[in-house]
């Protein structure tokens, strides 16, 4: 690769390395610390103040699908800077709020800014950029989200202890504001992916027909939004599932800690792997360990073995699917395409990222360990189901797809 090409990629995972932990760290994980925080000193139970995050992803949404056509007409650096500007004006509302109202509607804010700005644009710039060789860059992205809120808990922590809630939230927008937009306007290199892939930019990897291409889009939607309820379902009650299984307080955590970084390892394995690696074979490896674990779990009486293994195979498993989401739609359609497809899976994913929690929480509690890793279990076959059905669409289109002639 030419050196003014690694430049570039070097300077591409610069700026969105920053805007995405700064992203992440200043609305979706900044709850985990400010929550509880927030919800006393305006007069709202602590349920009610996480709700926020419910708004948030819900509002996204709806709002992804317009996202993929404004990426298409106005590019990715438009869109993002948009979405700097969108997160600055609601962290300003948080840092105003008086009540459930003005709260609810600076969530709202959010939820749009979260559309414009995490994940599915950045990734749309980083294909803008790189074109069908953009898969390492998205992975490197995917490591610094993956540390946003370990970076930003102990920095916002800081914060309200020092200046109180309201100031670190001005702070944040202020974040959002004086170096995010400035780095979304001036510091993305233009993008050049048609011209560094010979002009194949439309040229999709995969030869589908139109009807082959809806299929496949199904598919994908389908098998990423079930993993998604799975992974943002059961990680917040993974806490509990290893204390009704027997682990001390202080083990369980240790275990919760120990699949985060399985998580990261995971994505970091797949920056390795770069342009050889095949999203669809990782989803499928991803998503049979997950189910393993959790057939592990079912089956098995509990024990610290088991744990630990459950956690080896759920913690790897998961990371690697997180990354295989996010690359799917590059597996299958063209660079072009890449932005509007991504922004339409976001769709039914956030909407799966929103009511997943509540609907597992509601099954631990209620029914216990066993029914929610059943349930588990059942979504993660069916998901395994859709990925081999889109594994052999794959090779159908590819075994139909003409030999180049021999001159």
């Amino acid at each position: 690769m030419p050196n003014s090409f690694r430049f570039r990629s070097a300077q591409t995972v610069f700026v969105l390395a920053i805007t995405q932990l700064i992203g992440w760290g200043t609305t979706f994980d900044m709850l985990g610390v400010m929550g509880r925080i927030v919800a006393p000193d305006l007069g709202m139970v602590n349920e009610m103040a996480f709700a926020g995050l419910t708004i948030m992803m819900m509002v996204s949404a709806i709002v992804g699908p317009a996202t993929g056509r404004w990426l298409g007409r106005y590019g990715a650096a438009r869109v993002l800077s948009a979405a700097s500007l969108t997160f600055a004006l609601g962290i300003c509302l948080l840092a105003a709020a008086n009540g459930v109202i003005l709260y609810a509607a600076a969530w709202i804010v959010i939820g749009v800014g979260g559309a414009l700005g995490l994940s599915a644009p950045a990734y749309t710039a980083v294909v803008e950029r790189e074109g069908m060789n953009g898969k390492r860059v998205i992975a490197v992205l995917m490591l610094f989200t993956g540390l946003s809120s370990a970076i930003f808990w102990p920095i916002l922590s800081l914060l309200n202890e020092t200046v109180g809630w309201r100031f670190t939230f001005l702070i944040c927008a202020g974040l959002q504001f004086f170096i995010c937009l400035p780095l979304h306007v001036f510091a993305l290199p233009k993008p050049v992916a048609a011209h560094v892939d010979g002009g194949t930019a439309g040229i999709a990897p995969v030869p589908l027909s139109k009807a082959a291409q809806r299929k496949a889009f199904l598919l994908i939607a389908a098998t990423t939004t079930i993993t998604t309820f799975i992974t943002f379902g059961i990680s917040p009650s993974l806490l509990e599932i290893f204390r009704e299984s027997g682990a001390s307080p202080a083990f369980a955590l240790q275990l919760g800690s120990a699949r985060g970084v399985l998580g990261i390892s995971a994505r970091f394995l797949d920056m390795l792997l770069g342009r050889r690696g095949n999203p669809i074979l990782s989803a499928a490896m991803g998503i049979g360990l997950m189910l393993i674990s959790f057939l592990m779990m079912l089956a098995t009486s509990p024990s610290t073995p088991l744990l630990v293994s459950f956690v080896l195979l759920y913690g790897f498993g998961s990371g690697v699917m997180t990354v295989a989401r996010a690359l799917l739609p590059l597996a299958l359609f063209s660079p072009r395409e890449f932005g509007l497809q991504s922004a339409r899976l976001s769709l039914p994913q956030n909407l799966a990222n929103a009511i997943a929690p509540v609907v597992f929480t509601a099954i631990l509690d209620r029914a216990g360990t066993g029914p929610a890793l059943f349930a588990a279990a059942v979504l993660a076959a069916l998901s395994l189901t859709l990925v081999l059905m889109l594994m052999t669409l794959v090779r159908g289109a590819l075994a139909s797809k003409p030999s180049p002639a021999i001159s």
